[in-house]
């Protein structure tokens, strides 16, 4: 029995989101200029970057992204969870998973919304981008300007990709 039927592909397919975001993001015509000033990269050290190792690490660090994303957008989730061990007890197994189809036929579909999912990525680029990018700013003594930039990436990059998988029912 398979209650939250998640479509695992979808994490491969959203942790395409910071790639193409940071195309569009990183970009000399939008932040990249002044991202580059933030950082202390110049033309000549940008260069020497080996782009190939670039995009296939934002890539894995997208899958595991979006693995991170997911029971925070989808609730049903955490309700699942809540029941783990009961569900693998053979005492209380038929009478939890019973129970847990009656409650999930209800709400398998609740907040099951791309804007629901953005909400959510949102929040999570606020309340958890945020601070780990301010704390290694601080360490790195960058200026305010490279916290800004980097987090509104990943609030962008967060809110897609949570809007994304949840609405991905």
């Amino acid at each position: 029995m398979e209650l939250l039927n998640l479509k695992f592909y979808m994490v491969f397919i959203t942790a395409l989101v910071p790639l193409v975001v940071g195309m569009i993001w990183y970009n000399k015509n939008v932040f990249g200029n002044a991202w580059m000033k933030a950082t202390g990269i110049t033309e000549e050290s940008a260069k020497e970057v080996n782009m190939a190792k670039m995009f296939l690490l934002t890539y894995l660090f997208g899958v595991l992204a979006s693995i991170a994303l997911m029971p925070m957008v989808i609730h049903q989730m955490g309700f699942l969870s809540m029941l783990q061990n009961d569900m693998m007890d053979p005492a209380t197994k038929q009478a939890t998973t019973t129970m847990a189809t009656e409650i999930y036929s209800q709400y398998a579909s609740a907040f099951r919304s791309f804007k629901h999912g953005v909400f959510h990525g949102v929040l999570t680029g606020l309340f958890f981008a945020l601070p780990v990018i301010g704390l290694n700013a601080i360490y790195e003594m960058k200026k305010i300007k490279y916290i800004l930039i980097n987090t509104g990436y990943w609030v962008v990059c967060l809110a897609l990709m949570g809007g994304i998988i949840c609405a991905w029912a």
